[in-house]
């Protein structure tokens, strides 16, 4: 089962944000600056930041989650967002015996396409095993390994990322896993800065109009009304 969540996080980052916007302009320093802000006036200025795309002052503020239930399909696309840092599971050191998996919803709703993904399944983990028995290093023995195989991840961005990571992956045309995932970590970080994420999400969102040209999913109107709600 997919788990997210927000492990650590920038103290106050509305207010980090405000302040990398006002020291730009001020001669006053960062520290004098952080305690003439009131709250009115750092979510103003995060209003503004986000609205204007200075993005650089969305840098000042980072995020760590930690990811757990999740295929290693969804963590070789995540990790092509290059402006993070990861951590993940490693298949090298920890013994993937009985190995949990992660099954598409396309598969699971059809029974005959479950039965032949778990038979696979069942083959892959016996030969994983087989081949341990052998003398094969772990290191080698996980060749073997299916895509599915469930694995644990920590990442940190920091808001600038994660608005691009939102644009991408809260798409309906954005695989499966990832968008349910990229939602979740949504719902986190909307909880210690609402008003940074406040329009976070599909490009559409943002923008009111469908980047995607011929591909897109034909959903802007229920996209629309999900950010009116």
């Amino acid at each position: 089962m997919l788990k997210v969540k927000l492990l650590d996080h920038t103290p106050e980052p509305e207010r980090t944000v405000a302040m990398a916007a006002r020291l730009c302009y001020s001669a006053a320093g960062a520290e004098e600056l952080s305690e003439r802000l009131s709250d009115e006036q750092v979510q103003k200025m995060v209003k503004k930041m986000v609205k204007l795309g200075h993005g650089s002052t969305l840098e000042h503020a980072s995020f760590t989650f930690g990811i757990e239930g999740v295929s290693r399909v969804l963590t070789h696309q995540l990790v092509r967002h290059r402006i993070a840092s990861y951590d993940q599971q490693s298949q090298r050191y920890v013994a993937a015996h009985g190995f949990r998996y992660i099954t598409p919803p396309s598969i699971a709703e059809n029974p005959e396409a479950k039965a032949c993904f778990d038979r696979v399944i069942a083959d892959i983990r016996a030969a994983y095993d087989e081949l341990k028995e052998m003398g094969v290093p772990q290191e080698d023995a996980r060749y073997v390994l299916a895509n599915a195989t469930e694995t644990k991840i920590l990442v940190t961005m920091n808001a600038r990322t994660l608005m691009h990571f939102f644009n991408l992956r809260c798409c309906y045309r954005a695989q499966w896993e990832i968008r349910e995932m990229a939602y979740k970590m949504l719902e986190e970080v909307k909880q210690v800065a609402p008003t940074l994420f406040h329009n976070a999400g599909a490009s559409c969102v943002n923008t009111g109009r469908c980047p995607e040209g011929e591909m897109t999913c034909g959903r802007l109107a229920e996209m629309l009304k999900l950010r009116e709600d």
